[in-house]
């Protein structure tokens, strides 16, 4: 009896607070804790009303955001040291010295455009490279032995698609090391002379050599002595391309010593150069550019990205590491590549300060290598792959792969877990079953995962549109209009979908507050999902979301500990503040690779639509930097009017895009590139009659507007496809330059023109013809022609090649004909001699067996083009940057 009545009274005490039993009021009595918690600070009156925001703080919030990057993150991206000039010698005797390196870049470049086979690449470039040398050993110091080695090489090798074959090319290489040393292991540092036709390459490459000048002056007039020699290969032939590279390191007799790299080349114009490659296999390289180098900048995204051929570019890094074996870093410059490989790459517009960031790197860098225990047998501290990236250039982070991996997997289970005590937390302040809450974080991740999808589709179908009206590419210059463009249909997507769903899905038992963490949840969930896969998938790069995951979870952490979590407001205290260094991070990050990026879709060609690279960009970086901050904004009255900026700014981009004003190019600074050949065709036919004679321009778009500037040149109506040609003639009948041509050829434009002037046509002769069997036949050749040629072939009356003097790797691999050979030849000009076994089962020689194209380029002569060609050329607009010569192509039968 006594124990029924303790237990009708405990029952009663339970029940008499109306609000433990009614979810109505338990809400309201949430509330009125919280206003009661504001109302002695005054937060209320000024921030909160009720359980939201007030709606004029969501502008403030929002310009937070954007203050951060452009107050913190830009000016990181862009920092660089004070330069040194002569007067500071004085005073830091051991230091790089950016104006020695600026003058020897103005000297250089004032050479002209340095091509192979020109004599200012072959003869004045190597003279004033001998009289550095001549100085640098009258004033080292007398425990250093310098010496230097003028290379002249032959050879050839496959690049893609394509034999690269060279014949005289020069490299200028200097030794500097200890006097009776008996060390074998060599660092080796390398960057090239030569430049690309009509450009004079002072950002590339003649950055690089002016600061390898004067890094070799501080080390040779340095009382600090050096423990293994260092290499310094002048390399006279990369754009060729990397011919220089392959000559060394396979021909030079000090190749075999080489240890370690340091590769210096650019796809910019000043700023800072980035670290972009690494190893591979050898983490002791990063760990020495970590704990020397004062001005960081690198990363393992880079790295991925090259070496999937998203960048259009190549490096003699690749040669040193496919040919030579030897392990290194790989460094560029890359900002500003909007004069990339254009009339426009002068030294003016490289700072001082450019050199003296990357000298202060370089010099450091290279007295580490050089000095340390590892070079001396580099394969004992070969151990795997390594993440890397610099934390706003104030240090480098860097670790082994298989620490990434488990630092991947540590973090997305501290982040499950966290969410899910945060879930319990949530589950505790609400009055739902369980099954009701499973069903609500479910219906929460359905309505984020589609906030993700949602957003990428308007991205994607931004770009497609704006390409299918032929207004692609209008951030070439207005770069600003990226963030209306498609940062804010991202937003649009990740904000709206949620906020619907918000709103239609309304329980008074599940606070605004509760729903919004939740929300966060799940898009912590989704990064972790996507981290995982990347490892999975051993993407290095997955350090990215997990950075995202790990900042979010110690901000959940933080709220969990404090018991901020239970409030409705003071939780975003916490959840900003450590949300502003990954912010920060991402920010730095993703405007270093669209200042990279933007400039390169001037020259992916018009196969590809450069919008959509933008647009995928702009997903990624929504996703890490907007995925924990556009929720909080449901927090805030009136979220939809956020939903309404978003659209508006949009709104007016897409106007503007769609005007002239937005019209990519601009004179000098952001320029169009014309690839454009004043051509000759000859075709001839199985007898060796000409058949068909024409002469033209060739065209060859660099980017997606190509065919809109033809319009603006005037010529659409003349302007021919080459495609007809592309059908019945080898290799279309063009006479392609190199692979990137070779790969791009049927998008080439023909149009009808004067005949071009050439001092020298190619002289192709069939030196001996002799019957190795009666299937068999070797045919002797000899070609003689301008420095830069190209040779098309094909077997054909049911021959086949089955030997050559050339590269043996398209014959043994069963590469399918016609065959491109990219010959170019520097100081040595005497003819290219070959033969060609053609191998006929049915024994039947009455008809040719094979057909031969001869394409010929007169690159480096300006007193080659007509006159007719020259104003041409003027009268293209001023903002186009014309790859312009006279070419030849013709065809023999033998």
């Amino acid at each position: 009896m006594e124990s029924k009545k303790m237990l009708r009274h405990r029952a009663n005490a339970i029940n008499s607070d109306r609000k433990a039993i009614d979810p109505l009021l338990r809400h309201s009595q949430i509330i009125e804790d919280i206003d009661d918690e504001t109302k002695t600070t005054g937060i209320k009156t000024y921030f909160i009303s009720r359980d939201k925001i007030k709606s004029y703080w969501a502008p403030v919030f929002l310009s937070f955001w954007i203050l951060l990057y452009y107050g913190i993150a830009i000016p990181a991206f862009h920092q660089l040291p004070n330069s040194l000039s002569y007067q500071d010698e004085i005073l830091h005797k051991d230091r790089f010295i950016a104006e020695r390196a600026e003058v020897h870049l103005h000297k250089i470049t004032e050479i002209g455009p340095r091509v192979v086979g020109s004599v200012e690449n072959e003869v004045m470039t190597i003279a004033y490279l001998k009289e550095q040398f001549r100085k640098l050993k009258d004033e080292a110091k007398s425990f250093y032995k310098i010496e230097y080695d003028l290379q002249v090489a032959s050879g050839s090798y496959i690049h893609w698609k394509m034999i690269n074959s060279y014949q005289g090319v020069q490299n200028f290489i200097i030794k500097i090391g200890p006097k009776n040393t008996n060390s074998t292991s060599y660092l080796l540092v390398n960057s090239h002379f030569d430049s690309v036709p009509r450009g004079p390459g002072a950002g590339d490459d003649g950055v690089m050599v002016s600061v390898m000048l004067e890094v070799l002056r501080v080390l040779s007039q340095s009382p600090h002595h050096l423990n293994n020699p260092v290499i310094f290969l002048f390399n006279g032939a990369e754009e060729n391309p990397l011919q220089g590279s392959h000559a060394f390191v396979t021909r030079h007799k000090w190749a075999r010593h080489a240890r370690a790299l340091i590769n210096l080349d650019s796809a910019g114009s000043g700023g800072r150069e980035i670290l972009f490659q690494s190893g591979p296999n050898h983490p002791w390289l990063m760990k020495l550019y970590k704990a020397s180098v004062p001005h960081p900048f690198a990363s393992t995204v880079a790295e991925e990205m090259f070496e999937r051929h998203f960048i259009p570019s190549d490096t003699d890094f690749r040669i040193f590491r496919d040919y030579g074996k030897i392990p290194g870093l790989d460094m560029a410059h890359q900002y500003n590549g909007y004069v990339y490989h254009t009339r426009y790459d002068r030294p003016k517009i490289i700072t001082r300060n450019t050199l003296q960031n990357t000298g202060d790197n370089v010099l450091a860098l290279v007295r580490a290598i050089a000095n340390s225990t590892e070079l001396e047998d580099t394969e004992k501290f070969a151990a795997g792959h390594v993440v890397f990236y610099d934390i706003m250039g104030l240090f480098l982070v860097f670790y082994d792969e298989s620490m990434g991996i488990l630092l991947n997997i540590a973090v997305s289970l501290a982040a499950v877990a966290a969410c899910i005590c945060s879930t319990k937390v949530i589950a505790s302040q609400v009055d739902l079953t369980v099954s009701e809450l499973i069903k609500h974080i479910t219906l929460t991740s359905g309505a984020q995962l589609l906030a993700v999808i949602v957003a990428s589709v308007l991205c994607l179908l931004m770009a497609l549109v704006l390409d299918g009206i032929n207004v692609s590419m209008s951030w070439f210059t207005f770069s600003w209009l990226i963030l209306g463009l498609y940062f804010c249909p991202s937003l649009f997507g990740m904000f709206i979908i949620p906020a619907m769903y918000f709103r239609f899905t309304r329980d008074v038992r599940l606070p605004i507050a509760c729903r919004v963490k939740m929300l966060l949840n799940c898009h912590c969930i989704l990064l972790v999902l996507i981290t995982l896969t990347l490892t999975i998938c051993h993407i290095r790069s997955a350090f990215v979301p997990m950075l995202s995951v790990l900042f979010y979870t110690i901000s959940l952490i933080i709220n969990l500990c404090t018991g901020f979590y239970k409030t409705s407001v003071v939780w975003m205290i916490p959840h900003t503040l450590v949300g502003i260094p990954p912010f920060l991070f991402f920010a730095y990050l993703s405007h270093g690779f669209f200042s990279t990026f933007i400039p390169m879709t001037g020259r992916f060609g018009d196969g590809v639509n450069p919008d959509l690279i933008i647009a995928a960009f702009t997903i990624v970086t929504s996703i890490l930097i907007a995925g924990f901050t556009i929720p909080v904004f449901n927090l805030f009255k009136n979220p939809t009017a956020i939903a309404g900026v978003f659209f508006f700014i949009n709104l007016l981009c897409i106007i503007f895009a769609v005007t002239p004003f937005a019209f990519p190019y601009t004179p000098e600074t952001n320029v169009h590139r014309a690839a454009i050949l004043n051509v000759r065709r000859t075709f001839r036919n199985e007898q060796n009659d000409i058949r068909r004679t024409e002469t033209g321009y060739f065209m060859l778009p660099q980017d997606r507007r190509a065919r809109s500037i033809i319009q603006k040149f005037g010529y659409t109506e003349l302007a021919q496809s080459v495609k007809t040609d592309c059908d019945t003639e080898m290799l279309c009948g063009l006479p392609l330059y190199n692979h990137r041509w070779h790969k791009a050829r049927n998008s080439g434009i023909w149009l009808p023109g004067p005949d071009p002037h050439f001092n020298q046509m190619p002289v192709l002769k069939m030196s001996t013809k002799n019957q190795l069997s009666k299937t068999k036949v070797r045919f002797n050749m000899t070609l003689t022609g301008p420095d830069h040629m190209g040779i098309f072939l094909r077997p054909i009356n049911g021959g086949n090649i089955s030997n050559w003097s050339f590269h043996e790797t398209p014959l043994r691999m069963n590469w399918p004909s016609p065959y491109f050979i990219y010959f170019s030849y520097g100081i040595v000009t005497s003819p290219l001699e070959f033969y060609l076994d053609v191998e006929n089962n049915l024994g039947n020689w009455s008809r040719s067996a094979f057909e031969i194209g001869i394409a010929a380029h007169w690159i480096h002569d300006d007193d080659f083009q007509t006159e007719d060609f020259k104003q041409f050329l003027a009268s293209l607009p001023k903002y186009v940057d014309a790859i312009a010569w006279p070419a030849s192509y013709d065809t023999w039968y033998f």
